[in-house]
């Protein structure tokens, strides 16, 4: 349980007529550990993570943001930022502190005729996705549509369409941001150029930012979906995998898995059958899809095939049952120079004997 009093870095206690000051100066709310929406308010999408802050500021608009950030700082309290809470290591909330929320910041505005979107900070991918798919438009985001653009875009961004357009943050061409200091800036090539080269893979803490601009591309269908085979074969499947797409077009972006045969997958199968997944988007000419993907589709005795023309804010939700929220996740990740044969001996090795059937792993293919 939070401490009911708010207390700075030190321990030290806040006068509670600080706190009632900042209450009543937010557009938003301000929920404390004793509030009917605590609980569900210091959640977030990783359920390992049980953190219990002193303060959680829902923030209506910008103004907000910056009264929270100077309340922090003023005070020296531990502040943690929260756009869409689907950070897995936990950060976006903290115990004691406040958690400066931008959830709420939802506008999207589609400027068709630039080919740009200026997205809110609150946002998830699927809701910009919907946004921009009803002009067939699209921007590089994630594979799952509970991820906030916010912690994708400043972590770098993988996702279908990776290989043609490249990472989110390739796509982003500015930022409204409160810095540390309390101060709304905007940063772009030409503004503020040094921070904008930070914000886009330099690393963390360069502020909060509260608007994205990301560069839009015609992506409207795609021929996409997902071929699973029997385990028995994984290890040519994983060749024949690797030598293929070395040589396939920029327009194929694909990743290989392997997991259980979960409902999701098979709803009739035993679970504890394991499967090898090879997910596929091709953002060129649909008509074309069919035959770009053939070869992959074809790699041995197929369980089950979904690849067909979809819309690509379909092929953007296909994955979202394998990662509901509250599930205990742990990720780990690293880059491979390629997938050799000694790499996939020891993918063989480990799948072969993961602890529950919701391990998964994934080898995404970003050359291009």
């Amino acid at each position: 349980m939070a401490d009911q009093r708010v207390t700075n870095k030190s321990g030290k206690a806040i006068e509670e007529s600080v706190v009632t000051d900042l209450k009543f100066s937010l557009h938003g709310d301000l929920i404390r550990p004793w509030d009917m929406d605590y609980d569900k308010s210091r959640r977030v999408w990783n359920g390992m993570i049980d953190k219990h802050p002193s303060l959680i500021a829902y923030c209506e608009d910008e103004s907000d943001v910056v009264k929270a950030v100077n309340f922090s700082r003023t005070y020296d309290i531990l502040a943690a930022v929260r756009s869409g809470g689907h950070n897995v290591a936990g950060n976006s909330v903290c115990d004691g502190g406040i958690v400066i929320d931008l959830s709420r910041l939802k506008h999207v505005e589609v400027n068709e005729s630039n080919m740009t979107v200026d997205a809110g900070a609150g946002l998830n991918l699927g809701e910009l996705d919907r946004a921009t798919h009803a002009y067939g438009l699209a921007t590089p985001l994630g594979i799952v549509t509970g991820t906030g653009i916010a912690g994708l875009t400043l972590g770098g961004g993988i996702g279908w369409l990776i290989r043609k357009y490249g990472l989110t943050c390739d796509n982003l061409l500015s930022v409204d941001i409160v810095t540390a200091d309390g101060k709304l800036m905007k940063a772009d090539k030409s503004e503020n150029a040094d921070l904008f080269w930070g914000l886009r893979g330099g690393g963390g803490n360069f502020g909060i930012v509260t608007k994205f601009t990301y560069r839009l591309y015609p992506v409207n269908n795609v021929f996409a979906g997902s071929v699973y085979y029997r385990s028995e074969s994984a290890k040519q499947i994983f060749r024949s995998y690797r030598d293929h797409v070395m040589k396939v077009p920029e327009d194929l972006t694909t990743m290989i898995a392997f997991l259980s045969a979960t409902p999701q997958y098979m709803p009739l199968s035993n679970h504890n059958t394991k499967l090898v997944a090879i997910h596929g988007c091709w953002s060129g000419e649909p008509q074309y899809g069919e035959e770009a993907l053939k070869p992959i589709r074809e790699l041995g005795p197929k369980a089950v095939d979904t690849y067909k023309v979809m819309p690509f804010t379909e092929l953007q939700s296909m994955l979202d049952s394998g990662a509901p929220a509250g599930l205990l996740n742990y990720w780990k990740s690293a880059y491979l120079g390629d997938l050799n044969d000694d790499v996939i001996e020891i993918v063989m090795d480990y799948t072969g004997r993961t602890p529950s059937t919701l391990t998964q792993l994934h080898i995404q293919h970003m050359h291009g």
